[in-house]
């Protein structure tokens, strides 16, 4: 829900730091691994020692790069489907360490195995999620539904959450509920927007499956039309011979007797 409008937004406000890398010679590609880097990093070295706030920060500062890359491929006029590709895997490598690093605190530090194990699931969920989606596009189906919860809104939800919820540390009150909170609620929409494009594909499929039997059906009684029409074209040369000699005779017996008559 959040892609229809904050990507818009950020991609105007980030169209000029984009231009300006291509100046400096920078390739999309390039952005697209700094970018992944800088998240690994940011989650990774921050979040398993429950500095959630300093993390966030790093983490923000690099998640925009997917904007960027796409941004700045748009403008040299040259997007590939390498890039594509690239962009879709490394996005999934990001999100995989930052909710590797929130399930390390709550496995160590944080001693909590609950939130730990609902952190995975959110992490597995998201994987699947887009996977559901990439196959059906893959076996030829729109797969036309987007979800409660996509991969933006379970980066801003639980990137939000964290960075507040980083303020504990500062002497905030009651602020760190704000992530527990969060991924409850990441995990919860994970799950329904799963539900929600499983039901999606098997209708299409089925959908589908109707459309190509349909047209089974209708190529095969076209061939069978086709094989009746050759089959009574062969036998009809024979029948049409003995009806042309019998009329060629029926017209000869008129003509004599025409004959006689004038005689």
């Amino acid at each position: 829900m959040l892609n229809k409008y904050a990507r818009a937004f950020f991609t105007r406000v980030l169209t000029p730091f984009a231009t300006l890398l291509l100046r400096l010679g920078v390739s999309p590609d390039a952005v697209t691994l700094a970018g992944t880097g800088g998240v690994m990093a940011g989650a990774l070295a921050f979040y398993p020692r429950g500095e959630f706030f300093w993390g966030t920060v790093v983490i923000t500062l690099f998640v925009f790069s997917d904007l960027v890359d796409g941004n700045m491929a748009r403008q040299l006029g040259r997007s590939s489907r390498w890039g594509a590709f690239l962009d879709s895997t490394l996005d999934r490598v990001a999100d995989a360490a930052i909710f590797s690093g929130l399930a390390l605190w709550y496995a160590g530090g944080g001693d909590d195995l609950v939130l730990c194990a609902v952190t995975l699931f959110c992490l597995a969920s998201g994987q699947v999620v887009s996977y559901t989606k990439a196959r059906g596009e893959s076996i030829g189906l729109p797969v036309r539904v987007n979800g409660l919860v996509e991969r933006a809104e379970r980066l801003v939800y639980t990137l939000v959450a964290a960075g507040f919820a980083g303020l504990h540390k500062f002497g905030v009150p009651y602020i760190e509920w704000l992530l527990p909170i969060a991924l409850w609620a990441v995990a919860v929409g994970s799950l329904v927007t799963l539900g929600q494009r499983v039901v999606t594909v098997r209708r299409e499929s089925a959908e589908a499956d109707a459309a190509d039997a349909a047209a089974r059906t209708e190529a095969d009684g076209a061939a069978r039309t086709g094989t009746d029409a050759a089959a009574r074209k062969d036998a009809d040369p024979a029948g049409a011979g003995d009806a042309d000699a019998a009329t060629g005779q029926e017209q000869g017996s008129s003509t004599g007797q025409g004959q006689g008559s004038e005689a």
